[in-house]
């Protein structure tokens, strides 16, 4: 498997409790950092490295929910991991529901907390993963004409040639050349996993 960097982030006002967890991260090299406050996490978190968080839900000023808002407002991929020492049922089906990886009450057991982080470490590295080939996709197909992405769209419908030819009153020798510039401009393997690829991303061209 691939080495990557990751990096756990802890959001907690209990210093003691993020100290200690960064401590036992460190133990089996992972690589952590805490934050006292949502806001200076805000500030300071890397947006490029894959990371999980582990968040508290009642904190002074700024709470864990509404952290969880701004990161999916941000359209962020980091899992989190809610931590509380007050959960209840309802508390954790809200955190679940809004996407939270999972929700754990204090105190946790280490060995516990441990397996939770390195699942949540590889959800951050395919999720990450994924945004970044989206975003490489996306910036290949930017590099289209309007006509390239009229005809894209197109294919993305269904249509063959001809009847892509028929829907925009050109010849289908025409369309066959866009396509093929289509496919150079792309890197794309063939027209077919081009497809594949923009369908599999979410990509809307346009």
């Amino acid at each position: 498997m691939e080495q990557q960097e990751t990096r756990v982030y802890i959001v907690d006002d209990d210093q003691e409790l993020c100290a200690s967890l960064a401590w036992l991260l460190d133990s089996v090299n992972i690589t952590s950092e805490y934050y006292f406050s949502v806001q200076s996490f805000l500030d300071e978190y890397r947006r490029d490295i894959p990371a999980c968080l582990v968040l508290d839900v009642r904190m002074p000023e700024v709470g864990g929910f509404q952290l969880q808002e701004a990161l999916l407002a941000d359209e962020s991929p980091i899992p989190i991991i809610f931590v509380s020492a007050h959960g209840d049922i309802k508390m954790s089906v809200r955190a679940l529901q809004r996407g939270a990886l999972t929700f754990i009450e204090k105190p946790y057991d280490p060995q516990h907390m441990l397996d939770v982080i390195q699942d949540a470490l590889r959800v951050a590295r395919q999720r990450f993963g994924e945004r970044r080939n989206r975003t490489e996709l996306q910036g290949r197909i930017d590099t289209l004409t309007v006509r390239e992405k009229e005809i894209l769209a197109l294919v993305l419908d269904g249509l063959p040639s001809k009847n892509i030819a028929k829907e925009l009153g050109i010849s289908v020798k025409t369309v066959d050349v866009h396509r093929t510039r289509i496919k150079e401009k792309t890197g794309a393997e063939s027209i077919a996993v081009l497809v594949r690829d923009i369908l599999q991303a979410g990509i809307a061209v346009t």
